[in-house]
């Protein structure tokens, strides 16, 4: 006969199974969103502590006060940019547009160094073909135009969307975190502890890694923005601005962009800023990345910086852009959980086995 107590035991955990499974597919559209306002909770963690301070307490205030300043802080510099690139992304398609005219594509492939000939030659070939199928899209109608012209907005949508979900879950992190960690350490099949411990070397990891990302693409794209200037390169802003974005992907860093723009600079008859741009590129801005990543990720990370380089590649590797938080973060928690069971071996071996005083004799 089966045990009954056993029987409410096994129907109990299939149910928290699948609780937490059907939990997890409710929360997956949106776990890129939950994990950057994660990031952004625990970065903000001493500005919240100080305005619940001076507030005296009233944490709910505090949070909003920080979302609506976060808010402030970033739409109205990004608006500010946006319409100085669109100027200069103007003036950079003008420059193209005199380039070609002046030396045709055939005079611009020309230019090209020996080992880029074949790809030159390529896009020669197949540029017609790729001008036909923008005549073709525009054309009768334009409906694969509206097509595409949908899929952008719906991918803007979405991001606003996963905008919307990072900032309403920052303000309910900064409100309630506190109170989420302390129910969790106590109810998580953990020591008492030894969640928050997990949760301090999230918070470590999480803030060094952001600061050291952020820090190192700003660094790159001011590197890159006076190599643009003293090159007289076009859109010098708009470059910037690329530079920073790709700047953020470890794997690639934003000595890429000051190559291209080397490249096309050379393509276009200017020599001189060419090579500048050459050399400022591998002199310079490779080794802000080089040097700075390192330096600024040391100060918040117990890791060898080794370890944290290659956890940055894994997870830009395996997880896209967002990889940059979360590979240093697996593999933080790996370190952190073999040293919570390490310890906990080390506390059950120095206790004396059952039945027997310390000390004792055999």
């Amino acid at each position: 006969m089966i045990n009954k107590t056993s029987l409410q035991r096994n129907f109990l955990l299939a149910l928290v199974v699948t609780s937490v499974a059907l939990t997890v597919v409710l929360v997956s559209p949106f776990w890129t969103a939950l994990l950057v306002a994660a990031v952004l909770a625990a970065s903000l963690r001493g500005p919240m502590s100080w305005l619940v301070t001076r507030l005296r307490g009233r944490r709910e205030l505090a949070a909003g006060l920080l979302v609506v300043t976060l808010i402030v802080a970033l739409v109205i510099p990004v608006a500010a940019l946006l319409t100085v690139i669109a100027a200069q992304s103007v003036e950079g398609v003008q420059w193209l547009r005199e380039a070609l005219a002046s030396q045709g594509i055939a005079g611009m492939m020309a230019r090209l160094p020996v080992w880029l000939e074949p790809l030159g030659r390529r896009i020669t070939t197949s540029l017609p073909q790729l001008l036909a199928e923008l005549e073709r899209m525009v054309g009768a109608g334009g409906g694969q135009a509206f097509t595409a012209l949908g899929g952008i907005i719906a991918a803007t949508g979405g991001a606003i969307v996963k905008l919307a979900v990072s900032l309403v879950a920052l303000y309910f992190f900064l409100v309630d975190g506190h109170k989420l960690v302390i129910w969790l350490d106590a109810n998580a099949p953990l020591a008492p502890g030894q969640f928050r411990e997990l949760v301090g070397e999230f918070r470590r990891t999480a803030v060094s890694v952001l600061v050291a990302t952020l820090a190192t693409a700003g660094i790159q794209a001011g590197a890159a923005l006076i190599g643009y200037l003293l090159a007289g390169a076009p859109g010098p802003l708009f470059l910037t601005t690329v530079t920073f974005l790709v700047a953020l992907v470890p794997a690639v860093g934003g000595t890429v962009v000051v190559l291209a723009v080397a490249l096309i600079q050379y393509a276009t008859g200017h020599g001189v800023a060419a090579l500048f741009l050459l050399a400022w590129a591998i002199g310079v801005v490779s080794m802000v990345d080089t040097l700075a990543r390192p330096y600024l990720l040391r100060g918040g990370m117990s890791l060898p910086i080794g370890i944290v380089f290659l956890a940055l590649l894994g997870g830009v590797a395996a997880f896209g852009l967002i990889g940059v938080l979360l590979g240093p973060l697996v593999v933080t928690f790996l370190i952190a959980a073999l040293r919570i069971w390490q310890r906990d071996v080390e506390e059950r071996d120095d206790q004396p086995p059952p039945g027997r005083e310390p000390g004792a004799g055999i």
